[in-house]
């Protein structure tokens, strides 16, 4: 006898699969592999600080599980205990803990701090303890009333600051800066065009300067100043002797100069030939006669 399924049989199997395909589809995506091996372990928390299911379990830094379940303590209020699944190769030695690290985009992330205990473990089922660690939000909040205390602080130098950009010297002083500025650029080309011709031109002539002085060694240095000193000293003992002579009554030039009376009969001479001079220009007849028909007794 055959066996039909009715519709209303095919239509309830397939819900049935449906809801299990959706069930199985929203763990996964949760991370939850429902048909894959697991092991559980048990954490107490005083806070959990948003802790949530299926929020992931990281051990060094790699996801090893998921937190599968929460619970709050009644027998003993002020904790709870939040059920985690890891790898089934994970082993959880001894000494062990787990802290709940606040992120800076809100959410909480489980660490598991593995203790450096080779012989002995956590069975399955085993409680762990936990710790809450905010980390940065931790330290921001303590810095809170600190900001707190400097805001009123803040408010006066904003005024202040408010104040003096209200200020009319602003305007001026940025004019000074714009005009300032402009001087600086006029500098800077002038400066530009001594460096590029007139630096040179000097430089060219320094340098012609400082080779004529090496010529002018290399001649100072061709000199023979033994001969030169000898020569100086010659001349100098000539003129020595010159001018002892000239001091001297022994000779023409020592009496013309030291003897008074060649001084005074030259001065007598002079003089007499300057009148004579002045009488023949006034009397000139009386020195020179010309005469066409001979000479005329007076």
């Amino acid at each position: 006898m055959k066996k039909y399924f009715t519709k209303e049989v095919k239509i309830g199997i397939t819900g049935i699969i449906a809801l299990c395909i959706l069930v199985y589809g929203i763990n996964y995506l949760k991370g939850i592999h429902m048909f894959k091996p697991a092991s559980y372990f048990y954490v107490h928390f005083k806070n959990v600080n948003g802790l949530t299911k299926s929020s992931p379990v990281f051990a060094d830094g790699f996801r090893v599980g998921i937190v599968r379940e929460l619970y709050y303590d009644y027998d003993h209020p002020g904790n709870v205990i939040a059920e985690i699944d890891v790898e089934p190769d994970l082993r959880i030695p001894k000494g062990s803990s787990a802290e709940l690290a606040a992120e800076m985009l809100g959410g909480v992330r489980m660490n598991l701090l593995l203790a450096n205990n080779p012989r002995e473990r956590y069975a399955i089922g085993d409680t762990i303890p936990g710790n809450l660690n905010n980390g940065m939000m931790e330290k921001l909040g303590g810095m809170v009333p600190k900001i707190e205390q400097m805001m009123p602080k803040l408010d006066s130098i904003l005024t202040s600051l408010n104040t003096i950009l209200a200020s009319q010297a602003i305007p001026a002083t940025l004019n000074n800066v714009q005009d300032l500025t402009a001087s600086l650029a006029v500098t800077s080309r002038q400066l530009q065009n001594l460096m590029s011709n007139d630096i040179p031109q000097l430089t060219t002539k320094l340098n012609t300067i400082g080779d004529n002085f090496v010529t002018m060694s290399d001649n100072l240095k061709e000199i023979d100043y033994a001969a030169a000193m000898q020569k100086v000293d010659s001349t100098l003992a000539n003129v020595r002797e010159l001018t002892d002579k000239l001091n001297s009554k022994d000779n023409t030039i020592g009496l013309l100069f030291n003897d008074p009376t060649l001084y005074n009969n030259l001065s007598a001479t002079t003089a007499n030939a300057a009148s004579l001079l002045e009488d023949l220009k006034a009397h000139p007849k009386r020195y020179v006669h010309f005469s066409l028909f001979g000479k005329k007794d007076k």
